[in-house]
């Protein structure tokens, strides 16, 4: 539900200012790029979760940074939002000059710890900071695209932690990675929607294109992107390059677990019961509990789910 338009933003000094417009919980996202450490098959070598967190880290830095950028850009219309007129800037609690010298730092940061890891993470982080500067200098005011490119800053972030490791960008790994972030990203907009109960001129104070996406359109939009994203996951479990790689149609196994968390997803998001996906993953029990199931199905399953699959066959 809408929080009401008087409520006074929390009171923050400087220093919590600074770090409250980091938006430190929004990292969990950044988790995606240890994924192809499991779907490699190198859990078992350290070194290759070193190089895959530094990538992580990296883009933690440059997501931050991304974060300011876009604060700076939308103080104005953050005051028409019942949640984001509290946020650090648009609350007049960090100034424009610390901020444009919080997001320089920080984007500095993510390509040096980058260009540490190794050139092609580099080349991603830095892909990373020019999209999402195309997207707060305009793009994000273009339906459709808005939400696609919220989606493809996933895709370098997963295609990062595979350059990390050294290993092949999985075309499968860009394909699920891309569909389920645009889901996810969908579900933001209903829920910005929902959030926004001042009516149609609100929300479009806060984002133009809220203007067009009605509820009905997001709802088909949803379901598309839903659905595609299932399917897409059914296709990877069971496609010759899988198969070949990992000897078994173990993966197979987690998809209802992917079917119940995108459907939880989906109703929470479109319920209003909380600002946007970051939170239900980081509040929603029934939604954790999926992901630390579906993440262990998933490493059992790529590291012993051929011996796992053989020792089935001669029990039966």
């Amino acid at each position: 539900m809408a929080e009401p338009h008087d409520t006074p933003p929390p009171l923050r000094s400087p220093v919590r200012a600074a770090v409250a417009v980091l938006r430190v919980p929004h990292w969990i996202k950044n988790v995606i790029v240890l994924f192809p450490v499991i779907f490699a098959v190198r859990m078992a070598d350290p070194s290759a979760w070193v190089r895959a967190a530094a990538a992580a880290l990296a883009f933690c830095f440059a997501s931050s940074a991304a974060y300011i950028l876009n604060d700076i850009r939308d103080r104005d219309a953050d005051q028409h939002h019942p949640r984001k007129r509290h946020r650090p800037i648009a609350a007049g609690q960090l100034g424009l000059g610390a901020a444009w010298t919080q997001c320089l730092i920080l984007s500095a940061a993510g390509l040096a710890v980058a260009f540490a890891v190794n050139r092609g993470v580099l080349a991603f982080v830095a892909a990373y900071l020019a999209l999402t500067l195309a997207y707060s200098l305009g793009l994000k005011h273009k339906m459709l695209l808005d939400v696609m490119l919220v989606a493809a800053g996933f895709v370098l972030r997963a295609a990062a932690g595979a350059v990390a490791i050294r290993v092949i960008i999985s075309p499968w790994l860009v394909v699920c990675t891309f569909t389920i972030c645009l889901f996810l990203g969908f579900c933001k907009r209903y829920n910005e929607v929902v959030t926004l109960s001042g009516g149609p001129d609100e929300a479009r104070r806060h984002r133009p294109t809220l203007d067009g996406y009605t509820p009905g359109l997001l709802t088909h939009l949803i379901t598309l992107s839903a659905a595609i994203a299932i399917v897409s996951f059914l296709l990877y479990t069971t496609s010759p390059m899988t198969l070949e790689r990992f000897h078994t149609i173990g993966l197979l196994v987690t998809l209802p677990l992917v079917i119940y968390g995108v459907c939880r997803m989906a109703m929470l998001s479109m319920m209003g019961r909380y600002a946007d996906p970051v939170e239900i993953m980081l509040r929603d029990w029934p939604f954790q509990v999926t992901v630390v199931l579906w993440t262990a199905l998933a490493a059992v399953a790529v590291m012993w789910g051929e011996a796992i699959q053989t020792w089935l066959a001669e029990a039966l």
